[in-house]
C-alpha cells in the first residue's frame, strides 16, 4: 500500500523495478512480524506466560532489532530515490518503492501483528472449546445409546 502510494505522489509508473522493491518490502515485513511471534510463542511456552504478556514481552524486546532491520533498508532506499545521474530513472522507482512501503508497512507491522496475534489466539481458543464440547455430547450420546 505505501509503495503504491508512494509511486502515485512522485509520478512514477509500476514496473518491473517497483515489483522488485515490493517483493524486497513483503521479505523484510515478514521476517519483522515473523520476528515478533516466534518470540512470543516462545514465551507462552517456556515461561508459561498469557497472550497478552507474551506478545507485549516481544514488542518489547523485538523493537530494536526490527527498526535496525527496517532503517538500514529505509536508509539504503533513500539515495536510489533521490539519486541523478547515468541509469537514475531505471533506479528511481526501485528506491521509491522500499522508502515508501517501509514507511507505512512499518508502522502497520508494529500496530497489527500483536492485535492479530491475539485475536487468533482467541480464535484458537474458542474453536478448542467447541472442539471438546463437541466431543463431550459426542461421547454422552454414545453412553446413552449402550
Amino acid at each position: 500500500m505505501g509503495a503504491i502510494l508512494a509511486l502515485l505522489v512522485t509520478g512514477n509508473d509500476f514496473n518491473v523495478i517497483s515489483l522488485i522493491g515490493v517483493i524486497l518490502l513483503i521479505g523484510i515485513v515478514k521476517k519483522n512480524a515473523i520476528m515478533m511471534i516466534d518470540f512470543a510463542l516462545e514465551a507462552e511456552r517456556v515461561e508459561g506466560k498469557t497472550p497478552d504478556e507474551s506478545i507485549y514481552q516481544a514488542c518489547l524486546l523485538r523493537f530494536r532489532p526490527i527498526m535496525m532491520t527496517t532503517m538500514a533498508a529505509l536508509l539504503g532506499g533513500i539515495p536510489l530515490a533521490f539519486g541523478s545521474g547515468t541509469g537514475a530513472e531505471l533506479r528511481r522507482p526501485l528506491g521509491i518503492t522500499i522508502v515508501g512501503g517501509l514507511l507505512v508497512s512499518q508502522v502497520l507491522t508494529l500496530y497489527t501483528t500483536p492485535v492479530v496475534y491475539l485475536y487468533f489466539d482467541r480464535l484458537a481458543r474458542r474453536l478448542s472449546r467447541h472442539r471438546s464440547g463437541a466431543y463431550v455430547e459426542g461421547a454422552r450420546a454414545a453412553v446413552q445409546e449402550q
